[in-house]
């Protein structure tokens, strides 16, 4: 009996891959797997998930597409991960950064922006013509208001308090329930492999006291500010001179906190007062598995290694 053919979609991040699976007559089932281990080579990662979701449920991996957090330009070879693949005979493998499929399951294929942040932040603007990846750069070079940022800036205002070069805050509670020993957090840290998900976890706590510490306030406002800057210089680096009215589309978890969500809101309506802000309509999974159904000549195509 010929072993029917499926479409995977993968949307791989580091603390988990959402996968769907989509067979002809049945209904799409989704599953999540571990995240991506950033110290190991990533597209056999990627056809593990995929032979292991095949086996399960006794398909052939016919499409694969991937949206993949954090992706290089030495990974985004599509070809080469066919070829890791090449025991399920795919017909189609295709593979792009998650801005991308952040994008597509946000706004589907339609002209905006889209900022998605969560541990990191990457901001996505498509125009009819042309796309800008606004930062996205990691938690050394960029990532400005995301989770980490966030608790980065946290553990800097607990320090500063500690030392006495700024302003005391209910912040060094928070930390202190982690480390009790405040001069030897930072040794912790620098030893911990999990440091980026530790420091991005504080984003919550941030969230929380800001209702009633200042300190944490101004880190959650400074963080909105920076989204939105982002947002607004995505949008005018695609801006076509007869366009009006941009879609915009915040996502990820940094957006839940009230506080920073409206004060982004009020940041990004200052910079662009025609933005018009919109729900997702769906995750990155549902726009990773649209990446197949992309139509020819659209902007994002040129974002996407094919094979």
């Amino acid at each position: 009996m010929t072993t029917p053919p499926a479409v995977v979609a993968i949307d791989a991040g580091q603390t988990g891959m959402k996968v769907r699976l989509d067979r002809p007559g049945s209904a799409p089932i989704d599953e999540v797997f571990p995240g991506i281990r950033t110290h190991e080579p990533l597209l056999p990662q990627l056809a593990a998930v995929a032979r292991t979701v095949a086996r399960e449920h006794d398909v052939r991996v016919d499409v694969l597409a991937a949206g993949v957090s954090g992706l290089t330009d030495a990974e985004a070879d599509a070809a080469a991960l066919r070829t890791v693949l090449e025991d399920q005979h795919p017909s189609r493998v295709l593979l792009a950064h998650d801005s991308v499929t952040s994008y597509l399951g946000a706004l589907g294929d339609h002209t905006g922006a889209v900022v998605a942040a969560g541990t990191g932040v990457v901001t996505l603007g498509v125009g009819s013509r042309r796309v800008a990846r606004v930062d996205g750069w990691g938690n050394i070079m960029g990532d400005a208001g995301s989770g980490y940022w966030l608790g980065r800036e946290a553990l800097d205002a607990v320090m500063r308090a500690h030392d006495g070069r700024g302003a005391q805050t209910a912040l060094t509670a928070a930390v202190r329930s982690i480390w009790p020993d405040l001069e030897s957090a930072y040794i912790a840290l620098q030893v911990a492999d999990d440091r980026v998900a530790q420091i991005a976890a504080l984003a919550k706590s941030v969230a929380t006291l800001a209702e009633s510490d200042f300190v944490a306030a101004d880190i959650c406002h400074r963080g909105a500010g920076e989204l939105a800057l982002s947002v607004s210089t995505a949008i005018e680096r695609v801006r076509e001179a007869d366009d009006d009215r941009p879609a915009v589309c915040a996502i990820g978890g940094v957006f839940r906190a009230p506080i920073i969500r409206t004060a982004f809101e009020r940041a990004l309506h200052t910079r662009q007062p025609d933005a018009v802000l919109q729900p997702a309509r769906g995750q990155g999974v549902d726009g990773t598995a649209e990446l197949a159904r992309l139509h020819e000549g659209h902007a994002l195509l040129g974002y996407v290694s094919v094979a």
